[in-house]
């Protein structure tokens, strides 16, 4: 008996996966062979007892799924209001997968799911993906930069990759901009991080600045009177305190005209349209007191000088060399 048990040789147990699909692989080779029966025990010992569990996983992913919405808005909601519309977008996304991708690896763990094998699968996907999208990768990290860091938000004008509009939209590939003519202008965002931002509007006050230029024989004193007075239509709109209200400076004494800049503080929201009503008011101070703005002109002076003025100077007037004849053997004539 002790050696009857001895030679008996000893063998690992099957693993659940292993008699699965043992039993599977039988289930079909019955089923091409017309025999059903083993369809019905497979059914009766596998599947049913599973099924209870894949109907639970995927009952809670599907609650989970409400949920993550509601913490996701939640969370998002005061950082909307607080902060930034497109950081708390982009943070209300962020915590959404999060908490979906969590949850659906966590049901799969339970069922018994291989997430080592899946996770190496994905990690090789990844990575080839990685490298056949790069633009695309690239875009997708300058907007995360962008929407963190928040050098525009929606709203804003903004001068970028050579462009210039208002915010329409910050997405995680793209930017979206509407020009002042109506135009949808639909940005890469890694065009936009490589380059120079200029946010118009991010201070609330901008300063209106119209540069004239009037006559050299208009008085100085009048020309600043008459300036200054076009700047000071506008108190109602210009913005008091320290380094701002209005301000009229001798420029520069160009080749045509008297160089002025006439400067006034007004709120970003009016800038355009105080810029062309100051300039407008400055042209009727002008007018009013005779003051003219000149045309960029050239002064030519041509002196006439007559014959007989001529013919009494000593000149030197050049002449040509005359030749002089030569023999065929080369002497000269009269050569002594």
């Amino acid at each position: 008996m002790l050696l009857a048990e001895a030679s008996i040789p000893t063998t690992d147990t099957p693993s659940g996966d292993t008699t699965n699909e043992s039993a599977l692989d039988g289930v079909l080779s019955q089923m091409l062979n017309g025999e059903f029966q083993g369809v019905t025990e497979y059914l009766e010992n596998t599947v049913l007892p599973n099924l209870v569990p894949a109907c639970f996983g995927l009952a809670v992913i599907f609650c989970g799924y409400f949920a993550a919405k509601y913490v996701s808005r939640i969370i998002s909601r005061p950082i909307r209001e607080r902060i930034d519309e497109t950081f708390g977008r982009f943070v209300g996304t962020a915590i959404f997968y999060s908490v979906m991708l969590s949850l659906i690896a966590a049901v799969a763990s339970k069922l018994g799911a291989p997430l080592g094998g899946m996770a190496a699968i994905l990690a090789a996907a990844g990575f080839a993906i990685g490298l056949a999208f790069q633009g695309t990768l690239s875009n997708f990290a300058a907007g995360v930069l962008m929407i963190v860091f928040r050098p525009f938000k929606v709203g804003d004008v903004v001068n970028i990759a050579g462009v210039s509009g208002k915010v329409n939209e910050i997405d995680l590939f793209t930017t979206t901009l509407d020009t002042p003519d109506n135009r949808r202008l639909i940005i890469p965002n890694s065009s936009i991080s490589g380059a120079t931002i200029e946010n118009i509007s991010f201070h609330a006050h901008r300063r209106v600045e119209v540069l004239v230029g009037v006559d050299y024989d208009a008085n100085i004193d009048a020309t600043r009177h008459a300036l200054q007075a076009a700047a000071d239509v506008f108190q109602q709109q210009t913005i008091h305190g320290e380094g701002r209200g209005t301000a009229v400076i001798l420029g520069n004494l160009g080749d045509s005209a008297v160089e002025w800049k006439v400067r006034m503080w007004v709120k970003s929201a009016d800038y355009w349209k105080l810029t062309e009503s100051l300039t407008a008011e400055i042209k009727r101070q002008l007018d009013a007191v005779g003051i003219g703005i000149p045309y960029p002109q050239m002064d030519i002076h041509l002196n006439r000088i007559d014959a007989a003025d001529v013919q009494g100077t000593d000149r030197h007037v050049p002449t040509r060399p005359r030749m002089r004849p030569v023999h065929r053997d080369g002497s000269l004539p009269y050569a002594s």
